[in-house]
């Protein structure tokens, strides 16, 4: 159990880190005396190992939180060498950013959880009361679904500009649910909620039109994407309403710097998801290529990134925390 007595003698150490590892980043390591580069190594070992006492404590999580972030922002200075900006944005996404989404894991599951009680209310309340999905999606989309048309259509006269304005659209929302951590999470959380309902109610209103197979055959290959860069993005709002709400050992203040440092962090992994998404959804969903080569898309998409998720950075991730 870590007493406050610990932290305390402990606390000297971790900012000692942390004004040295800002030091090494605005002015690089040789900016350090001899003495300063055996001291920075020195806290780096000794806070690693106050890293693994914390874990050992559940109720610490907020703790671990921060030392994890101050280890990796040491970490990557001490072993940055004369790496290429591609290279470290490659390693980044390669082997950090896995580890970061499993330490996030349950922030994005809480994004799902909301996402699918929308999903159960907009399909129950389009079966239980039509006058709400009337109300909902408005007779525009309501006539073109009942005659048998789908109003992704348009998307194929325009694809590059369509492709364009789907991306900024998508990378928009995934932003704001981020944002919306910093109201406590009710707006990321009303965005959670709200795109359920909607996907709710369209898909129903199209298994009702007998239409679900052509709106399958519209989401296929993008969705597999699309729907988890959302539910990271509202993964990495959570992580900063949980540092605002429960602070735990650390002031407000410094909890929701750390918690919005690992927020951004994990919506960074995002952006190219979202851009080859969008690439999908403008140029090979709305087309007349087979449903089978969409949802093999789809479903390649979608196994590659759990595999790049669950499995990424484990080969070094007890050297290298995250």
């Amino acid at each position: 159990m870590i007493s406050n007595r610990w932290i305390e003698q402990r606390q000297s150490s971790w900012s000692r880190l942390d004004a040295l590892t800002r030091q090494v980043e605005g002015q690089g390591l040789r900016s350090l005396t001899g003495a300063e580069l055996r001291e920075f190594g020195l806290l780096y070992r000794q806070i690693a190992a106050d890293l693994s006492a914390v874990r050992a404590d559940r109720a610490a999580s907020t703790l671990e939180a921060h030392l994890n972030g101050l280890l990796s922002r040491a970490h990557n200075r001490i072993y940055s060498g004369r790496k290429t900006g591609f290279v470290a944005v490659a390693r980044f996404m390669w082997q950090e950013y896995p580890r970061i989404f499993r330490r996030m894991f349950r922030y994005v599951l809480m994004s799902v959880a909301v996402f699918a009680v929308g999903l159960a209310l907009g399909a129950l309340l389009t079966l239980a009361r039509p006058e709400f999905m009337h109300l909902f999606l408005g007779p525009q989309m309501l006539s073109t679904i009942e005659h048998h048309k789908m109003w992704t259509q348009s998307i194929v006269s325009v694809k590059p500009q369509a492709s364009s304005a789907i991306m900024t659209n998508n990378i928009g929302v995934s932003f704001m649910a981020f944002a919306g951590g910093i109201t406590g999470g009710i707006f990321t959380l009303y965005l959670m909620f709200f795109n359920g309902l909607e996907i709710g109610v369209i898909a129903t209103a199209c298994s009702q039109a007998h239409m679900l197979r052509d709106l399958l055959n519209f989401v296929a290959a993008h969705s597999a994407l699309e729907l988890p860069s959302i539910f990271i993005a509202g993964g990495a709002g959570f992580r900063i309403a949980a540092g605002l709400l429960f602070p735990g050992v650390l002031k407000r203040k410094d909890s929701l710097v750390v918690a919005a440092r690992d927020a951004v962090r994990l919506l960074a992994g995002v952006v190219p998801l979202l851009v080859v998404a969008g690439l999908l959804e403008a140029f090979l969903s709305p087309s007349g290529a087979p449903f089978g080569v969409k949802l093999a898309v789809g479903g390649l998409l979608f196994t590659g990134l759990c595999v790049w998720l669950v499995q990424g950075g484990r080969a070094d991730s007890n050297q290298n925390p995250a």
